[in-house]
């Protein structure tokens, strides 16, 4: 894969230099797929992270999932995911991933075992 493409063909890395050319209002949470340390390839140029990933789609098994603001089992729901629902992976830690509808959201964690096989 080169560096303008994407895995699934829906994004591709911005070429050129890129930067903020002025203030930008920070989104609420679980709104962009967004954090301080990583963003949606498409959100490059718009919004600053250290860090942009290309998605990997997948699909939310058939129990469906709740999309949290953080990764505690305690932690309020922005939304809940359908079965059969496309979503994007941006990050994979332990038994939670960070992931998105797409990169203007909705956004959250939700648990890895929720997505399908």
């Amino acid at each position: 894969m080169s560096a303008g493409e994407s895995q699934n063909g829906k994004y591709a890395v911005p070429t050129g230099g890129l930067g903020l050319k002025g203030p930008v209002e920070r989104p609420a949470p679980g709104t962009l797929a967004l954090r301080g340390d990583l963003a949606h390839i498409a959100l490059a140029g718009k919004h600053l992270a250290a860090h942009y990933v290309i998605p990997h789609e997948r699909v939310i098994g058939s129990d469906g999932a709740d999309v949290m603001l953080n990764t505690r089992d305690d932690s309020p729901v922005v939304t809940h995911f359908k079965a059969g629902t496309r979503v994007e992976v941006l990050d994979v830690a332990g038994e939670w991933i960070w992931g998105c509808l797409g990169p203007d959201g909705p956004s959250g964690y939700m648990k890895a075992h929720c997505l399908a096989d």
